[in-house]
């Protein structure tokens, strides 16, 4: 159950932004979007920022992508196409313009972002680094999982994994996803001590 506190504190969040005119409170929307990307420091999804966004009650559903699409019109983001999903990266354009107006951005909020990029950029970041998706190959008519792990935008391993069935390529997703640490382990362990045991039988 939501406190009174935090009742009082949204209700009157809302009264005040209800009051600013519609083109301040767009523009304190995109900073705000800005910051938190260029705080979290890794490429953001749609669904992570939109996340944010609705889950600290700043700004609804249709503002986020009208803040979005406007600030890549603009320059100030760049939006790249990954694993079917799009990632929003902060552009030089918008670092300065952040840095200009950062101060507009107020401290209470840049306290709850500070504290939002410290409690879940460590869960997003390995979200970035592990994927997993499977389509249809209309040609052989099998599934093909296409499964990475990636760091520093460097890959450590990609593979493409082809199998019969719908069910099956949801298990290597949902697999890989939840186990790849240990199975990326596995495969570079049996790897290199294959070739260890090669080495000492020549």
């Amino acid at each position: 159950m939501m406190s009174r506190k935090n009742e009082s504190s949204k209700t009157e969040s809302s009264k005040s932004e209800s009051s600013k005119p519609d083109d301040y409170r767009l523009a304190e929307n995109k900073l705000l979007l800005l910051y938190l990307i260029d705080k979290m420091d890794i490429p953001l999804s749609n669904g992570q920022i939109s996340q944010f966004a609705l889950e600290e009650n700043y700004m609804n559903y249709f503002s986020i992508q009208k803040c979005l699409s406007e600030m890549i019109e603009i320059n100030y983001l760049e939006a790249t196409q990954e694993n079917n999903n799009t990632r929003y990266t902060i552009t030089d354009d918008g670092l300065e313009t952040l840095k200009y107006f950062e101060k507009h951005i107020s401290a209470n909020i840049r306290s709850r972002i500070n504290t939002y990029v410290l409690e879940n950029r460590r869960k997003l970041k390995r979200d970035f680094e592990i994927t997993a998706n499977y389509f249809l190959d209309n040609r052989t008519k099998e599934f093909i999982v296409k499964c990475g792990v990636y760091e520093d935008s460097k890959v450590l391993m990609e593979l493409n994994i082809s199998v019969v069935t719908r069910e099956h390529a949801k298990l290597i997703v949902g697999n890989w996803k939840n186990s790849s640490s240990e199975i990326y382990n596995d495969i570079l362990d049996n790897l290199v001590n294959g070739k260890e045991q090669i080495d000492k039988e020549q």
